[in-house]
C-alpha cells in the first residue's frame, strides 16, 4: 500500500470520526436531562417524532444538523438551530419534515433557526415537495427578538411562505405537538391541515398570563387554546390525536392518499454501484489543502460503472466536465482538476504554441470556456449538474488579465446563474473566492450544497489571507512606534492564521447554513440521487437564456 495513500487514509477518517462525534452531541439537542423531562410529559422528542413518521428503510438526509455550532454560547447555545430538518420519505411520497426541539430553549426561536426554517421552505418550494410542520415552540426568544422580527429574511418570512405555497399548490400539514404561542400559532393553520395533541398542545396568540395582563380575565392555557377549544369550539384545527402517535399516524393517512405529482423527466434507469471501490476516496484525498491529486480518480469512485464520458477532454484541463450517471440518474459533471497538467505544444509556422504549465485548482480562460459551454449543453439536454469544488480561485496576472480572463470568468458565471436545471454543490476541498461563486456557492441557487470534512471555505486560504492581515497590523503597529521584532512578527501571524483558520472551516460554514451539511464522502451519491428526485417533482418553467453574455 502507498505511505501517501495510508497517511491520506488515516487524516480523512479521523475527520470523519470528528464528524460523527460532532454529530452525536448534536443530535441530544439540550440534553438528556430534558429529553428526559420530555418524555415524562409523554411526548417524543422531534428526532423522535421524524423518526416515526418517517417510512422505515427508506433513505433520509438531514439539513442543517450543525446550524447553530459555537453559536450563541451567551445564551446557553442552540443545537441544531432547536429545529431538525430532514428530507425523506412518508408513505412512500418524498418530503421535507420540519420538528422543533422543545429540548433547546423550550423550541424558541433563535435567528439561525429563522434562517434554517426558511431554507426548509425554500427546498419544498424549489423542488415543490410536500412539507411537514411538526410544531412545538415556545415563540421567538425574546433576548434577541431584534435579529429575528421584522427584516425580510426573519421570522415574517416563514408565514409569507406558507402563503405562497399555498398558492402553488404545495402540501403543507401541520402537527401541534405542544407549545404554539403568538405570531408562530399562524404557522399551523395557514397548512392546508392541522392536527393537535390533546392536552399537549396549545395554540393562542396570548398565553394565560399575557391574557391576565392585557385584559384582566383568569383563564388557563388548555382551555385558552387547547385542543378540545380549536377542534370543538373554534375549528382552528381538523383532527384531535390522543398522543404523538396518533397524530403522526394520521398525518401518515394523509399524505398516503396524495395523488402522483407532474414530473421534470430527468433521465434516470437502473443505478449501478462505481466499479473502483468508493472507500477508496479516503486515501487518494491529500491531508493537506495544499496538495495535488486526480480528481477524475474521486469521480470514477462517486458515479455509477465508474464510468465518465468526458467532454473536451484534452482542453482547459483544470476543470473537468462530462457526462455520467449517479444512482441511475444522468448528471452533468463539472469538477476542478487538483493536479498540475501541461498544455499541448504545437508548431504553428515559425511560432511554437501551448506546452504550459497549469496549476491545479486554478480556473483558466479556457477552463471558463469549456465549463461555459458544457452548462449550456446541459441545459439545453436537461441533464442536472453537480459541481465537484476544490478550486483556489481564477488565473491571475497580466497574461491572464490581457487574455481576457475576466470575460471567460463572467460568462461561466451568467451559464451557473441562469441555468434552469437543478444544480448541486459538493465542496470536496478548497472553495476560495471568485472560485466559490464560479462553481455555483450558496449564492448560485444549487438545490443543495454540501461539504467534506475536508472543505474550506473563505476568501483566500488560511496562509495567504494571514501574510495580507498581518501586513496591515504590522503597518497600524508601526504608527504607533512599536518596534516589531522577528519573534513578535511570528506571534502576530500565528494568532491570525488561527483566527482565520477558525473562520474557513467546514463546520463555520455548516453552523451559518452556508451549506446544508457535512457529510461522510460516501454519502454524496445518496444526497445527489435523493436531490434529482427531489427537484424531478417540479417542471422547468422557463428556457435558459445568458442574456447579452452569449456563448
Amino acid at each position: 500500500m502507498d505511505v501517501n495513500f495510508t497517511k491520506n487514509e488515516d487524516h480523512n477518517k479521523l475527520q470523519l470520526a470528528a464528524l460523527k462525534k460532532r454529530l452525536a452531541q448534536v443530535h441530544l439537542g439540550g440534553g438528556k436531562g430534558r429529553i428526559e423531562k420530555q418524555h415524562a410529559q409523554g411526548k417524543l422528542t422531534a428526532r423522535e417524532r421524524i423518526e416515526y413518521l418517517l417510512d422505515d428503510g427508506k433513505d433520509r438526509i438531514e439539513v442543517g444538523a450543525l446550524v447553530g455550532d459555537g453559536m450563541y454560547e451567551e445564551h446557553g447555545g442552540c443545537p441544531s438551530g432547536g429545529v431538525v430538518v430532514k428530507i425523506g420519505y412518508v408513505s412512500g411520497k418524498q418530503c421535507v419534515v420540519v420538528a422543533n426541539d422543545a429540548t433547546v430553549k423550550a423550541g424558541a426561536w433563535f435567528p439561525i433557526t429563522a434562517k434554517k426554517n426558511l431554507r426548509a421552505q425554500e427546498i419544498a418550494i424549489e423542488n415543490k415537495l410536500p412539507i411537514i410542520y411538526l410544531v412545538d415552540s415556545a415563540g421567538v426568544y425574546l433576548p434577541l427578538q431584534d435579529q429575528i422580527f421584522p427584516d425580510k429574511e426573519h421570522f415574517g418570512r416563514i408565514f409569507r411562505n406558507n402563503a405562497i405555497m399555498s398558492s402553488m399548490g404545495i402540501t403543507q400539514i401541520s402537527a401541534v405537538m405542544g407549545s404554539c404561542v403568538a405570531g408562530g400559532a399562524y404557522l399551523p393553520i395557514m397548512s392546508d391541515e392541522a392536527l393537535i395533541v390533546d392536552k399537549t398542545g396549545s395554540i393562542f396568540l396570548a398565553g394565560s398570563y399575557l391574557v391576565k395582563a392585557a385584559i384582566g380575565e383568569n383563564i388557563d392555557n388548555e382551555t385558552l387554546g387547547g385542543a378540545t377549544t380549536h377542534c370543538e369550539i373554534s375549528g382552528v384545527t381538523d383532527y384531535k390525536a390522543k398522543d404523538d402517535q396518533e397524530a403522526l399516524d394520521t398525518i401518515k393517512n394523509i399524505m398516503g392518499k396524495i395523488g402522483e405529482f407532474d414530473k421534470a423527466g430527468y433521465n434516470r434507469i437502473k443505478a449501478q454501484k462505481p466499479k473502483e471501490n468508493p472507500d477508496d476516496i479516503y486515501g487518494i484525498l491529500p491531508s493537506s489543502r495544499t496538495d495535488q491529486y486526480d480528481m477524475l480518480e474521486i469521480i470514477n469512485r462517486l458515479v455509477d460503472s465508474s464510468d465518465f464520458e468526458q467532454y473536451k477532454e484534452g482542453y482547459g484541463q483544470t476543470i473537468l466536465t462530462g457526462y455520467a450517471r449517479i444512482d441511475g440518474w444522468a448528471v452533468g459533471i463539472v469538477a476542478n482538476q487538483r493536479k498540475v497538467v501541461k498544455t499541448t505544444k504545437l508548431a504553428v509556422g515559425n511560432h511554437a504554441v501551448g506546452g504550459e504549465m497549469q496549476f491545479g485548482g486554478v480556473i483558466y480562460s479556457d477552463s471558463a470556456d469549456k465549463a461555459t459551454r458544457f452548462i449550456a449543453n446541459c441545459n439545453q439536454k436537461k441533464i442536472p449538474l453537480v459541481f465537484l469544488q476544490d478550486v483556489t480561485g481564477f488565473m491571475v496576472g497580466s497574461k491572464s488579465e490581457h487574455g481576457g480572463i475576466i470575460k471567460d470568468g463572467a460568462k461561466m458565471v451568467n451559464a451557473v446563474s441562469n441555468s434552469v436545471v437543478p444544480k448541486f454543490t459538493i465542496i470536496i476541498g478548497n472553495s476560495y473566492g471568485a472560485g466559490n461563486y464560479a462553481m455555483c456557492g450558496k449564492a448560485y441557487d444549487p438545490r443543495l450544497i454540501v461539504a467534506w470534512p475536508s472543505a474550506e471555505l473563505a476568501v483566500m486560504s488560511g496562509n495567504s489571507a494571514a501574510k495580507v492581515l498581518l501586513q496591515i497590523e504590522k503597518a497600524s503597529l508601526k504608527k504607533k512606534g512599536e518596534v516589531i521584532t522577528e519573534k513578535k512578527e511570528k506571534e502576530l501571524f500565528d494568532t491570525i492564521k488561527r483566527r482565520y483558520d477558525d473562520q474557513i472551516s467546514p463546520y463555520y460554514a455548516a453552523a451559518r447554513l452556508w451549506t446544508d451539511a457535512i457529510i461522510d464522502p460516501l454519502e454524496t451519491r445518496k444526497w445527489i440521487s435523493m436531490g434529482i428526485e427531489a427537484a424531478n417533482h417540479a417542471p422547468i418553467e422557463k428556457d435558459f437564456n445568458m442574456g447579452i453574455l452569449q456563448v
